[in-house]
């Protein structure tokens, strides 16, 4: 039986946008645990936010399902180089290019850079998040509220479609959603937002592209731990994360990926348009 940590952590914070190597405990990607067997062999894979969290843990596990990965991230370069660590450990090719992906043409040069590198994208995963807690929304500035709805659901519109002329048929795109986008939690209002947005965008996206043979599907995790947490949220709601599902602790993102590599494969042929929860218990809609 996987014995993963339960809350409560000891209070911790750090600065947007936290480190893997901070955290106690430290997050588990499977690094000791995920086992390959060629299910992505040679797909060609463009990823944001693959620096740590859900990303690092996905692109572990494409990795040793056989994929090429190009690793898009902000500024996070030691965990990022991780990222690439393990990935090439694995035996395959990871490129990894930071900047800002709440910029349309950043959002184009990472498409180009990806085709650039292996002549196709077979997968694109819109991962990458921005998050912080308000009481209130008074104290959502403008800048905050434009920079969520850019970093979160803008660049999910600009990959696609710079991305979509380098897509063959059989292809697939993965959208990270969350519980909120059902559950919205009332700190997290620009966040919850944008989540909500992504749902919507996946569920009309699949069904404009289901002519071309090209899937689309989101995953909504529940609380994961993940270096977001200790940087975007009070150290006493910290120490609790993940208590409030009915399994009483955050997911590891190890837990995640397996959804991930599914959705990616052949063997989700008929699955598209649909959003699969990762929340420890808690129903969603």
């Amino acid at each position: 039986m996987l014995d993963f940590p339960k809350p409560p952590f000891p209070e911790q914070q750090q600065p947007v946008p936290g480190s893997s190597a901070a955290m106690n405990p430290r997050p588990d990607y499977g690094e000791n645990s995920y086992r390959g067997s060629d299910r992505l062999r040679d797909k060609k894979v463009l990823i944001t936010g693959g620096d740590s969290g859900i990303g690092r843990a996905v692109a572990l596990a494409f990795a040793r399902e056989g994929a090429d990965l190009l690793v898009s991230y902000l500024n996070e370069d030691e965990d990022a180089h991780e990222t690439k660590r393990l990935v090439e450990e694995a035996g395959r090719q990871c490129v990894l290019m930071p900047g800002d992906i709440a910029n349309a043409e950043h959002c184009r040069k990472l498409v180009e850079k990806s085709v650039d590198a292996f002549g196709r994208i077979d997968v694109l995963i819109n991962n990458a998040a921005h998050q912080m807690t308000f009481n209130a929304p008074e104290e959502i500035s403008d800048q905050e509220w434009d920079r969520t709805f850019a970093t979160n659901i803008s660049a999910m519109f600009y990959l696609t479609k710079a991305a979509l002329p380098h897509m063959p048929r059989g292809s697939a795109i993965i959208n990270t959603a969350s519980i909120n986008a059902d559950k919205p939690s009332p700190q997290l209002l620009a966040y919850a937002t944008t989540k909500g947005a992504i749902q919507n965008f996946t569920a009309g996206l699949a069904q404009i592209l289901a002519e071309r043979d090209i899937r689309v599907n989101a995953v909504a995790p529940g609380p994961v731990w993940t270096p977001l947490i200790p940087s975007t949220m009070p150290p006493e709601k910290v120490s609790h994360f993940g208590e409030q599902v009915p399994m009483k602790r955050p997911a590891q993102p190890c837990e995640l990926a397996p959804v991930y590599v599914l959705l990616a494969s052949d063997e989700a042929s008929y699955v598209s348009g649909t959003m699969i929860g990762v929340t420890g218990g808690q129903p969603i809609l």
